[in-house]
């Protein structure tokens, strides 16, 4: 069975971090670039247009879109498919629980779902660092994630890590040492 991971969590709790972390631990775990409509950051996405979009909703084919930030973000089918070529292990970014779930619900694929946690504090001098304009947004996003995680239960989460504490190695290594237990044996 193939497996996949979600990482979910506020705006720079190292959920890039992490995903170049556990790349570096196992080639298998590759970013899942999600199709982006819009503007601004083009690094880790794969750029599309409305028409795309749409051709993709006709088909059926997107499995979770979300808006941010001015721009539409797209978890498809056909570029899951892609991912999960020659045994890879996709790792998806997330910013909402209902994305968490609507991946999760795909059958065919075991997801493991995890849970990448910072402080607001964090958040904030994190997207200062890494030179964001719109750290206000961000951490309004920051709020949305923290109410967004009150509405459903903590058992969800199968690994957490707390990105003020876990250096990106760690947190990879025990993302890592859970998928590999989960993994089902042959």
């Amino acid at each position: 069975m193939r497996s996949g991971i979600l990482l979910y969590g506020p705006p720079a709790a190292g959920k890039d971090t992490v995903t170049t972390a556990l790349a570096a631990l196992d080639g298998r775990y590759v970013p899942f670039r999600r199709l982006k409509v819009g503007s601004g950051k083009s690094s880790g996405y794969r750029m599309g247009t409305a028409a795309q979009l749409a051709g993709l909703e006709a088909y059926g084919d997107v499995v979770y879109r979300n808006e941010r930030y001015g721009n539409i973000y797209v978890v498809d089918r056909p570029g899951l498919d892609r991912a999960f070529e020659g045994g890879a292990v996709p790792v998806i970014h997330l910013g909402q629980v209902t994305g968490v779930e609507q991946v999760a619900a795909l059958s065919g694929a075991r997801w493991v779902r995890v849970l990448l946690w910072c402080s607001r504090t964090s958040t904030a001098e994190r997207s200062q660092r890494r030179g964001d304009t719109d750290t206000a947004a961000r951490l309004a996003a920051w709020d949305a994630t923290r109410e967004d995680l009150h509405s459903y239960p903590q058992a969800m989460w199968e690994v957490r890590v707390d990105t003020d504490v876990a250096t990106p190695q760690e947190a990879s290594q025990q993302i890592d040492a859970f998928v590999r237990s989960a993994a089902p044996q042959s």
